[in-house]
This record gives structure tokens, sequence and C-alpha cells, in this order.
């Protein structure tokens, strides 16, 4: 049960699609916070048992949850997955009523939400691209961090409700802005477990009780988030869980392709992304990003 305050704000017709590890939490936020809420999921069976949970309705199509919602949530899982609930013959923004808003929490590249944010125009629809950072835990808790891309009146409206699952809800400039920020953050991230990888095996290789060294140089300018929540399962080798290998790989090659476009450099992404590409050939597309280290050993 979550212990997170809600927005007060009054009650709305909401849709939510897409019921992953993300989505599932994510969508129960909203209900918690009094919405009415109708799902659709790929797979029915979850977004039966998500309505067992939580109330409101299944739908079969992305297109009758979005008939009647004020603001229609998405969080799929690659460009081809949004393309064809948002735009697809039974896509949402087939049957989205004028004025009604389109938030998308896939993380998916800038050309598609540029892409989606065009055809929902011609539909008098809004369009945010808005993914998230903060992982399952951050979906669960309620405390995500969002970027968001899109135009201002629509953010102002989605955000007092987005704040259900959410810490933090930041517009970053228009379409197409919300997936470049989590670009960014892909790329920052991939470097720092590379560096925290091969610092870790350094000092087991060494010999140093790698336990007491995380205390101590998690206290100065080495600190981070990864070091704080993966330091220690990390030189536990332990890594059956978190954010996948296999997600993180479809996520730098966003950046890959977008740098090849706005033509910056990155070469240490290219290279973990690799190192990726490795960890999957040895089966290890379900384990943690942080299994970087297991490359080193």
């Amino acid at each position: 049960m979550s212990h997170k305050s809600y927005p007060s704000i009054e009650p709305m017709p909401l849709a939510f699609i897409g019921l992953g590890v993300m989505g599932y939490p994510m969508a129960g936020h909203l209900a918690r916070a009094g919405h009415h809420i109708t799902v659709y999921n790929r797979t029915r069976k979850k977004a039966e048992r998500w309505v067992e949970e939580h109330g409101g309705h299944v739908a079969d199509t992305p297109a009758q949850a979005a008939a009647q919602a004020r603001m229609v949530f998405a969080c799929v899982g690659a460009d081809e997955d949004l393309r064809e609930v948002a735009a697809g013959a039974q896509g949402a923004l087939t049957a989205m009523s004028p004025g009604s808003i389109f938030c998308d929490h896939t993380t998916s590249s800038a050309l598609l939400a540029r892409e989606l944010d065009a055809l929902a125009k011609d539909r008098a629809v809004h369009f945010l691209d808005a993914p998230v950072s903060g992982g399952q835990a951050g979906a669960i808790a309620g405390s995500l961090a969002l970027m968001c891309g899109g135009e201002t009146s629509a953010f102002e409206q989605a955000q007092p409700v987005m704040m259900a699952y959410a810490q933090s809800a930041t517009l970053l400039g228009p379409c197409g802005s919300g997936q470049l920020t989590k670009m960014v953050n892909q790329i920052c991230i991939a470097g720092l477990l590379q560096g925290l990888s091969e610092g870790l095996a350094f000092g087991q290789a060494s010999g140093l009780d790698m336990k007491a060294v995380l205390q101590v140089i998690g206290q100065g300018a080495a600190r981070s988030w990864q070091m704080e929540h993966r330091g220690h399962t990390m030189v536990d080798d332990e890594f059956d869980f978190g954010f996948a290998v296999e997600w993180m790989r479809k996520d730098l090659g966003l950046c890959l392709d977008e740098a090849r476009r706005n033509g910056a450099r990155l070469p240490v992404t290219a290279l973990v992304d690799q190192f990726y590409a490795d960890l999957c050939q040895r089966g290890g597309q379900r384990w943690d990003t942080s299994s970087l280290i297991r490359r080193l050993k």
C-alpha cells in the first residue's frame, strides 16, 4: 500500500495504456488519487487483474479506452508499440475528443514524439512526451522524475494529475524535448555505471573490503545514486532486479541514432552499448544494468 499523499484535484475520467512494470503501479496511483480509470493492456488478463485491485474498466482497444478520457497516458515498450497504440487503426488518437491530452511516458525517439504531436494536432488533441526516470521502485513509490516536452497549456493541465506518481514533472521545451532529456539521462548513467564497475572490480582485485570502501567513498565526490543503490549488490554479484540490460540497449540505441542526426560525439556511450551487447550474448538480457561489472571478472 502506498503512503504517498496525492494532489487535491477534481477526479476525472482517464485512460492508461500499457500495464508493464512501470505502467501498472503508475495507473494504480491515479486510481488511488480518485480518478476514474479505463485501462488497456496487450495481455488482457493483466488489465483484468489491475481492475480487480483498483476498480475501473478494461477496454478492448486503445481507442475504446481513450473515447471518454480527458487525458490518456501511455507507457509501452518501444517506438513500434507506441505508434500502434497511439496512431494504429484502433489507436487512442482515433477516438480522443478535441482538447484532450495524450501523455506518453514511453522512452522512445524524439522523431516519433514529433510525428505523434503532428497527428494529434490534426485532431485538435494535445500531445506531451514525458519519459520517466526512477525505475520500477520509483513507479511503485510514486516518486518518478518526469521530463516533458510539449505546449505549456497542455503541460499545466496534465502536471497536477501526473504528480500522483511523480515527485517532479518539468517542462523542458517543445515536443521531443522530454525524449531528448531522457537520452541525456541514459548517456550519463551508462558512463557512470562503467566507471563504478571498473572501480569496484579494481578494489576487489586489490583485496580490499569493498563494503568498507563503499562506505567511505560514498561520503565523498564519487557518491552517486548508482553507488548508493547498486554498489553493494554489485559487490555481491546480484543482478536479478532493476532496469534490464535489454531495455538499456534499446535506450542507448535511441541515443546513438539521435547523435548521428545532431552530430554529437558519444564514444563512451557507444563502447558501453557494446559491453551491454556482450552481456546479452551471455544471457544477461534481464540482468540489472549494474551487471557491467560481470564483464570485468
